[in-house]
């Protein structure tokens, strides 16, 4: 069965934040946040990330290949170029494809012993 494109190219994350520490072996507990991408289409997905904060300019563009009819978790901990994400932080994101892809965002917070892990889908623009 082929797979039709499905996705969007402009997706949006309101809420990021990486805490500056955490309990428990590294890097599997790390805490971090993560967007997932989806690419189910034929095509390698050239994907653009910029990081928006209340404070000061635009991060970015970080950018990142995710294969086609592949999937890539990209953890925003380690988006170093073109300067690393401040731990913190309050933040905001935007993804941009020049392929349909499907994002989804994840946090783990493990500052205590008890993680917390959230996920969410991404807002699409139409």
């Amino acid at each position: 069965m082929k797979h039709q494109d499905i996705g969007s190219t402009r997706w949006a994350i309101a809420e990021g934040y990486i805490p500056a520490w955490s309990h428990g072996p590294e890097p599997q507990m790390t805490s971090h946040e993560t967007v997932c991408l989806l690419n189910a289409c034929d095509r390698d997905a050239h994907v653009e990330i910029t990081i928006y904060f209340s404070d000061r300019d635009p991060a970015g563009p970080y950018k990142v290949t995710v294969p086609a009819r592949r999937t890539r978790h990209v953890r925003f901990n380690d988006l170093t170029d073109p300067e690393a994400i401040p731990k913190d932080k309050d933040y905001a994101s935007v993804i941009e494809s020049d392929v349909p892809v499907v994002a989804q965002h994840t946090r783990l917070d493990s500052r205590q012993a008890d993680n917390a892990l959230l996920s969410t889908i991404a807002y699409a623009a139409s």
